[in-house]
């Protein structure tokens, strides 16, 4: 294994305190070529995909990235801005918005660095320039409020596969999840109050998760649990009954089971039995992305509708409103407590 030298380690200034959020990722620019490179790097986590590694490479490179790239480039050109990605555009404002507030709340040098697990900006890079900048405190704050080990473990490990080549390593501290925190539910919940307040009220209020495969359920991912849970504490907080919403899960790939309900499945069948309005939110998403923007906002309204239904809207994600943000600053400072930077002035 080849280290880093760090060997002036002691002799650099003291860089403080480094913080890193961290989201899912996206290509760099809505084209084949660009999606191939992202799904390739996507679907090779072992994380993500767990087949047996030489078949699913058979697979990967032999069908799905001869296929999926092109279609799915398509989908990216009609959510694509002029800041680029919309998942990008967003998280570099909450990056910015999150610095702000933690120079004001923490002492001393604050970075908030922002990383994305696949694509650009790579968790390597971004660690490399924290260490070029002398990080002595490093908080890892990846950006899903419900933990799976297809997304957060899987921040972990890239997080720590660079660490290791590191001869000398900053103090590390991990957010792990934060699905039923009273101040997340509360700024859902007012997302989710104030757009009814203004938009009107559906029948149904759906709240679609991304889904996992059913057998990573079935071998311990708390995932499906911890989603129940978000939507339990939100719908109690709104004062719902039952009959006013649901829970569902988007975003299946591959021919085995995933959990279920299934959000497309879901909305079929309620636009057939006579649902005419449904109002849908992804709580799983700290920012807007393909998988809100494009397959829920555009695809499974189409669906909705053509099964029957009248009216379909998307409630946006947190993305970098304020109460958001204070919220993730919250987080942040909880998880640096006793360390200098958190210490009373």
């Amino acid at each position: 294994m080849k280290y880093i030298n760090q060997s002036d380690q002691l002799n650099q200034p003291d860089g403080g305190l480094g913080i890193v959020i961290i989201n899912l990722g996206t290509p760099d620019a809505p084209t084949a070529a660009a999606v191939r490179r992202y799904l390739a790097e996507f679907l090779s986590d072992p994380r993500v995909v767990a087949i047996p590694k030489l078949i699913w490479k058979i697979i990967l490179h032999g069908i799905v990235l001869r296929v999926r790239p092109k279609r799915k480039a398509e989908d990216y050109k009609r959510i694509w801005t002029e800041d680029g990605s919309p998942l990008l555009a967003i998280s570099k404002r909450q990056q910015l918005a999150l610095q702000e507030i933690l120079q004001s709340r923490l002492q001393g040098n604050i970075q908030v660095a922002l990383a994305m697990r696949y694509g650009t900006p790579s968790i390597a890079s971004v660690l490399q320039e924290l260490r070029q900048k002398n990080v002595q405190r490093l908080l890892v704050f990846p950006l899903y409020p419900q933990y799976s080990a297809t997304t957060t473990a899987s921040i972990f490990d890239a997080v720590t596969g660079e660490l290791q080549r590191w001869r000398w390593i900053p103090e590390l501290r991990f957010i792990q999840r934060y699905h039923d925190q009273p101040d997340y539910i509360r700024v859902l919940s007012e997302s989710i109050r104030t757009y009814r307040q203004q938009a009107g009220e559906a029948q149904k209020l759906l709240f679609s998760f991304h889904g996992i495969p059913k057998p990573y359920y079935q071998a311990g991912d708390p995932y499906p649990d911890e989603c129940h849970a978000t939507a339990n504490r939100v719908v109690e907080n709104l004062g719902l009954n039952r009959e006013q919403w649901h829970l569902s899960f988007q975003s299946r790939f591959g021919a085995q089971e995933w959990v279920k309900p299934y959000t497309m499945e879901t909305l079929k069948q309620w636009g057939a039995e006579g649902i005419e309005s449904v109002q849908v939110i992804c709580p799983a998403f700290s920012a807007d992305c393909l998988e809100t923007l494009e397959e829920i906002a555009e695809e499974n309204r189409d669906a909705f509708l053509q099964a029957g239904g009248k009216s379909y809207t998307y409630i946006p994600a947190l993305n970098d409103h304020p109460e958001h943000m204070q919220l993730l600053a919250d987080l942040v400072c909880n998880h640096v407590s006793g360390w200098p930077e958190a210490e009373p002035t």
